[in-house]
């Protein structure tokens, strides 16, 4: 078996580097490959903070993401406190050799494994002296020239720069979710919105404001506008809400599954003095997003 170890949060363009590299070196080898990894994640286990993480996909988006990489097997650990102070030697001898069959590590140029303060090249020694075939791979970067990474990428996320997380990501970040009713100010100034509850509550929202997305339901592809935030002209309180007005769509969905994926944010989110105010920057928005699908489908 040729393994793999990590997070794999987002599954992003450095993560698949590394999973081609996997699936390459297993077929070269005539053997399997094999991704482990955690849940929850560490931070949520081990740090006080754990509270203020969101992820950018849940257990089962990251274990089909990564399997739709050509991963044959993905396993998941239990990420606990007793086995966050595994040293590097049992973690690779105990999981990695005994109870997976591990022949091969493939290691990224910042994979840590282990409580062990070590760098990546001790853990190379340490799985080499016992007896791994130690693989590794470089630093990707993309167009901007940084690393990569799923820090960068939620940052970008949280502040709403939507182009900058799908560069990395190398797909359009998304949100899946149930449709919920709300208190039907939409419908009555001519744009009905579907409220998303999340089906993850650790997933990572984007940052408040008004976005182009395409919307999934009902085994249809639509178009639509999100408005992720406060709704501080009709809210009552700081309830987040996320409500997307579909368009050319008028079907009743409530309780059914809805996944919408963000593909430019038109801007942010802003308080109006009433009801008219709002209905006419929400013409401008639509106008905006019409601009946009049809500049995209040039």
């Amino acid at each position: 078996m040729v393994i793999a170890t990590g997070f794999f949060d987002g599954v992003h363009l450095g993560h698949r580097f590394v999973l081609k590299r996997l699936v390459e070196a297993a077929r070269e080898r005539g053997d399997k490959s094999m991704v482990i990894t955690f849940w929850p994640h560490p931070r949520n286990v081990l740090q006080d903070d754990a509270r203020n993480l969101r992820l950018l996909t849940c257990l089962e988006e990251k274990k089909r993401m990564i399997s739709a990489c050509g991963v044959d097997y993905v396993e998941v650990i239990d990420f606990t406190k007793e086995f966050s102070r595994l040293s590097a030697y049992d973690y690779l001898k105990d999981y990695v050799i005994d109870r997976y069959g591990g022949k091969s590590i493939l290691l990224g140029y910042d994979n840590r494994v282990g409580c062990d303060p070590g760098t990546p090249e001790d853990v190379s020694k340490i799985a080499s002296g016992l007896g791994l075939e130690v693989l590794r791979t470089d630093e990707i970067d993309y167009s901007k020239g940084s690393a990569i990474s799923s820090t960068k990428i939620r940052d970008c996320v949280s502040k709403g720069d939507i182009g900058s997380a799908e560069a990395m990501l190398g797909y359009r970040y998304g949100l899946f979710g149930v449709v919920v009713s709300g208190d039907q100010i939409g419908r009555k100034i001519g744009f009905p919105t579907a409220n998303m509850q999340l089906y993850e509550p650790l997933k990572l929202i984007p940052g408040n404001g008004v976005y182009l997305v395409e919307v999934s339901t009902l085994g249809r592809i639509c178009y639509g506008m999100c408005n992720i935030g406060i709704r501080p002209t009709v809210g009552k309180g700081n309830a987040l809400t996320i409500e997307t007005n579909i368009f050319d769509f008028d079907e009743n969905i409530y309780g059914l599954d809805i996944n919408i994926s963000f593909i430019q944010r038109i801007r942010e989110e802003k308080k109006f003095t009433g009801l008219p105010a709002l209905q006419a920057q929400l013409s401008i928005d639509r106008d905006a997003c019409m601009s946009l699908i049809e500049r995209n489908s040039r």
